[in-house]
């Protein structure tokens, strides 16, 4: 009762503009309203599911029950790969994703998840919530009829499973590796042959062979689809996903029709379950990777070599689609440009730390 009491008292304070609106007013005011929601995840991921189950409550509890969203997992009413499409054509009202598993139909939408050697969670909040980033986005959705909202960040990810070592860039030759947006497009300029698949189909993929390498996200996820199984080598860090905002797509039409009070509802609960999703990944990822260790993990960090031709090669692909697409790099440069003021900020304040802590611990030992 101490939690509805208090959402109902923040939300509401929030959504009117002052602290004397209570509950009641906006029952009494604005109707009763039932959406769907559809996601690309599902149960067995928790921190990324669980995510979109509190944002529904958070909405349902600070509109005391008038404004009812729906959660439905992948599958259930569209494919997880669906998304975009069904709250574009209001097949649902909303639903949760990453925007770069639309790289096939404008590589910008990876902008608003991840894109390589890109801005850390922290930063990449920065940029959407002060910085340009988020108007930006809203100018790429809008002509797909939806109006986005960030919804959590898995932060800084992984880079993946494999069945061999991966010593130098010869041995990314020839890997069929499970991967999305931008990654693939760059790992391909280095040999890798790039297979998108869903969350649910991953595993039994690198069971059988069909796969050679996976990256998901970090240790909560991928202990939970059980990677470490079938291929025990653990590469990070994931510079493809320097973190990896997730997002709440809202069709635009019903999101018009909203009371303003229900839209500002929206902006608020999607913040604080976003807050929660990034709290859940950095309390538990560690002794997520200890007990991965522990069965037999073996944690690896990609050799230079590997990470230079990396850069390389995204530096390489971001000219392309630069030179071809004016759309992408009024993006890109206002992107970058962020990137490059904020990251030496990060490594005179908090990497020195980072790095002296980390040091300093590890003499302890």
């Amino acid at each position: 009762m101490q939690r509805r009491a208090f959402l109902k008292k923040a939300g509401l304070g929030a959504v009117a503009g002052t602290a004397a609106v209570a509950a009641p007013a906006i029952a009494q005011s604005n109707p009763q309203i039932n959406w769907k929601m559809t996601s690309t995840y599902g149960p067995s991921l928790p921190p990324l599911f669980s995510t979109a189950q509190m944002f529904c409550d958070m909405v349902k509890e600070i509109t005391d029950g008038n404004f009812n969203i729906r959660l439905y997992p992948a599958g259930e009413l569209v494919p997880g790969y669906g998304v975009m499409d069904a709250v574009g054509n209001r097949t649902v009202e909303c639903g949760q994703t990453a925007s770069y598993y639309y790289y096939g139909k404008d590589p910008s939408f990876c902008f608003d998840t991840a894109v390589p050697f890109g801005l850390n969670v922290r930063q990449m909040n920065a940029w959407m919530y002060e910085g340009d980033g988020l108007k930006l986005m809203r100018e790429l959705f809008a002509p797909r009829g939806i109006v986005n909202f960030p919804l959590g960040n898995t932060g800084t990810q992984m880079g993946g499973w494999y069945r061999k070592e991966i010593k130098t860039v010869e041995d990314l030759k020839g890997l069929k590796m499970r991967t999305a947006g931008f990654a693939g497009e760059v790992l391909s300029r280095m040999g890798v042959i790039p297979q998108q698949i869903p969350p649910g189909d991953i595993y039994p993929s690198l069971e059988k062979g069909a796969l050679d390498a996976v990256e998901f996200v970090g240790p909560v996820d991928d202990e939970k689809l059980g990677f470490q199984k079938v291929a025990k080598y653990y590469y990070y860090p994931g510079w493809w996903e320097g973190s990896a905002q997730v997002s709440l797509y809202v069709n635009d039409k019903a999101y018009a029709e909203l009371p303003k009070a229900y839209q500002r509802v929206i902006d608020v609960a999607s913040r604080a379950a976003g807050s929660k999703m990034v709290q859940d990944y950095d309390a538990h990822n560690p002794e997520a990777l200890r007990r991965l260790i522990a069965a037999g993990a073996v944690l690896k960090s990609f050799p230079r070599e590997v990470m230079d031709a990396s850069f390389e090669a995204s530096s390489q692909v971001y000219k392309e689609f630069c030179d071809k697409d004016p759309g992408f790099k009024k993006i890109f440069d206002n992107y970058m440009a962020f990137r490059d003021n904020i990251v030496p900020w990060f490594r005179v304040a908090e990497g020195s730390y980072d790095n002296y802590l980390g040091a300093a611990l590890a003499r302890k030992k």
